[in-house]
């Protein structure tokens, strides 16, 4: 694996997400659950000096498998990047991964702008950020700090396409049990998913910036950001 992965026992795809940009190294990890956590692994978390965990799981996927502690003392912040309510979308649930991109950030604007500020502060990082399996919620979230911090396209593209490596995907789909107790397909991201998000994004609200003012994210916010995570 490459030198972004950090090896935390129980935690899949737990990875450091600076280095491009002005992202500095050390501030902003992005990982699968911390469901299975070990205690070596809490051990290894509390040395990265970790103080905040944002999870972007569902409520009912919390219930199901919350995350471990071990003693760790961190603030919990659970920002779901999808709805919870699927009745009252207006449109249908995404059905494949590729309508997965396009709907994320629809409606992960709350979420997303929540991170923004809570980021902001200095005494919040370093930071977890985790969905399930750290690859396609974390990827939306994790793309657009990373875009903020002025990485290129090309270098978010490179970094989101690590989680095939880090979840074995590499080789291609691997089965696994969703938090209903059901089989499902784990299925390797594309260049073209992040694409069509931040395309998405940039063709309904012209910049990354511009998208998150909509959802209440102020100019000062984002300079707090770029101040608290750059190097």
């Amino acid at each position: 694996m490459t030198a972004a992965f950090i090896d935390i026992p129980g935690v899949r795809n737990f990875r450091d997400a600076g280095g491009i940009g002005a992202l500095r190294r050390g501030v902003l990890y992005r990982s699968g659950s911390l469901h299975t956590l070990t205690e070596e692994g809490a051990r290894k978390l509390k040395d990265l000096g970790l103080r905040t965990v944002v999870d972007l799981r569902s409520p009912f996927e919390l219930e199901t498998w919350p995350d471990q502690r071990h003693g760790l003392d961190h603030e919990s912040l659970h920002l779901p990047t999808l709805p919870a309510d699927r009745s009252d979308l207006g449109r249908p649930w995404p059905e494949d991964q590729a309508a997965l991109y396009t709907f994320m950030p629809e409606t992960a604007g709350p979420s997303l702008s929540a991170i923004i500020r809570r980021l902001a502060a200095p005494e919040a990082v370093p930071v977890v950020v985790h969905c399930a399996v750290g690859k396609d919620r974390t990827g939306l979230t994790v793309a657009v700090l990373q875009s903020l911090l002025g990485a290129s396209d090309a270098d978010i593209t490179a970094d989101f396409l690590l989680s095939n490596l880090g979840l074995g995907l590499d080789k291609g789909p691997t089965p696994y049990i969703d938090e209903t107790g059901s089989e499902r397909l784990s299925r390797p991201v594309g260049a073209e998913h992040i694409a069509s998000s931040l395309d998405w994004i940039r063709t309904h609200h012209g910049t990354v910036p511009g998208y998150l003012r909509t959802h209440g994210v102020t100019d000062t916010d984002l300079d707090a950001l770029r101040a608290n995570l750059s190097v």
